[in-house]
């Protein structure tokens, strides 16, 4: 039985920066309209948050069950390893995705979005199906296409809506910042993953593309959301903030270029994800300034 300890460990803490970048991107899109509100920003973080986890226990137990992780060079997951049973790695999937819907239904409720309902149980359906199904979407290379629009689009501009009412063009900018970033978490996690994915039949973009263009996309990931702060600069200077990211671009971008494979692309996967963060934090702070 798995012990609380790889239960946490199985939630993929290190992942939950591509939960709040978005939510903070969107605060801030909306504060520079003069449109805050300290609530629903936290209880849009708290359901960006669960759905994040609940993605996470998703892709723990449909991987497992079909042995696509027997394999891993990254984290032990719960399910193939035989930590915990399948069943409940399920269970705890659906219980995150269940808090993620109580509390957007509470947001909803308190902002009178009544037709946001339908956008959360499409993000939610995203993260089961992403490797749940007879036909999950990310066996199918279409992963980064789901990432972009659930965890960069929608919860960006989402998060805006909330709080003003309307989408601004800083928030769509940012929000394509997000997702790009995003599928930058994605694509190191499937380049690191190449070989094993091959053999389990996973048809990530990764392995579609295969290693060398995979390395490329995912540097202009990095870098394009750089471009596009800047031309959030145009409605706020304060934007360029962001641009104190150029130095860990490089550094993430040397181990792509350097060809780096296996265990020494999980500290790519990691900084990637604090990038995404501090990406979110900085933009959202020069937005709101």
């Amino acid at each position: 039985m798995a012990t609380l300890s790889e239960w946490i460990e199985g939630a993929r803490p290190r992942t939950l920066p591509a939960a709040a970048a978005p939510v903070f991107v969107g605060a801030g899109a909306a504060a520079h309209i003069d449109s805050f509100h300290f609530l629903y920003a936290l209880l849009a973080l708290l359901v960006a948050v669960a759905l994040q986890i609940g993605v996470n226990y998703a892709n723990d137990y449909s991987d497992g069950v079909r042995g696509t992780d027997l394999d891993r060079v990254g984290p032990t997951r719960l399910t193939a390893s035989g930590l915990a049973q399948p069943r409940h790695v399920k269970y705890a999937a659906f219980a995150a995705f269940g808090v993620s819907a109580l509390i957007g239904l509470t947001l909803v409720a308190l902002t009178g979005y009544w037709w946001l309902l339908a956008v959360g149980a499409l993000c939610i359906l995203a993260g089961w199906y992403y490797t749940g199904g007879k036909n999950p979407y990310g066996y199918a290379g279409l992963g980064e296409v789901g990432v972009f629009i659930f965890f960069g689009l929608v919860a960006t501009m989402g998060t805006t809506y909330i709080l003003a009412g309307r989408v601004t063009w800083p928030s769509l900018l940012g929000a394509i910042g997000i997702g790009l970033i995003a599928c930058a978490i994605l694509m190191a996690n499937n380049i690191r993953d190449i070989t094993t994915d091959v053999i389990a039949g996973k048809r990530t973009l990764a392995v579609r593309i295969g290693d060398f263009k995979a390395r490329q996309l995912y540097i202009a990931m990095i870098w394009l959301p750089l471009l596009l702060a800047i031309a959030c600069a145009f409605f706020n200077p304060w934007a360029l903030l962001t641009l104190m990211l150029g130095l860990p671009a490089v550094l993430l971008t040397l181990p792509m270029f350097a060809g780096a494979r296996g265990k020494l692309l999980i500290p790519v996967l990691v900084g990637t994800g604090m990038y995404e963060l501090a990406y979110g934090a900085l933009l959202g702070i020069g937005l709101a300034l």
